[in-house]
């Protein structure tokens, strides 16, 4: 038969007390306590911070959805050349703007672009072929 090693005794802590088995539960009681604290404040916070967002973008106009805008990279590019314009603009005198070769390509997709933003009801075609930003 084989024999077991005696049970170790349990150590004591300076000043001859021994933990006791309410010690570590209270300890983690306390812990956990703080933490919720912690927790509860930080909440507060994201409320005020929900607040004060909620409350500045009821001061922002009203925009089109942004369902509804082209995520192409060129329309800002567009509409940046529109913004500096004093006059209205041919899709050959955009493309240029833009830096793009004079090949008709790439114009016909500079005008099929101009079109797109007209629908949009962010610029508006003066006559045929001219486009301007919309007042």
């Amino acid at each position: 038969m084989r024999e077991h090693p005696a049970p170790a005794r349990s150590a004591r802590r300076p000043g001859g007390r021994r933990p006791g088995p309410g010690r570590r539960p209270r300890s983690q009681i306390e812990e956990l306590q703080s933490r919720l604290r912690e927790i509860e404040t930080h909440l507060e916070h994201l409320a005020i911070t929900r607040k004060t967002v909620t409350a500045l973008a009821d001061r922002l106009p009203a925009q089109t959805s942004t369902a509804d805008r082209p995520e192409h990279p060129d329309y800002p590019c567009i509409l940046t050349v529109f913004n500096e314009a004093t006059r209205p603009l041919r899709a050959r005198e955009v493309c240029e703007a833009l830096g793009r070769e004079q090949l008709p390509k790439n114009i016909e997709g500079t005008r099929a672009k101009l079109k797109r933003l007209v629908k949009l009801d962010v610029l508006t075609e003066a006559d045929a072929g001219n486009f301007t930003r919309k007042q």
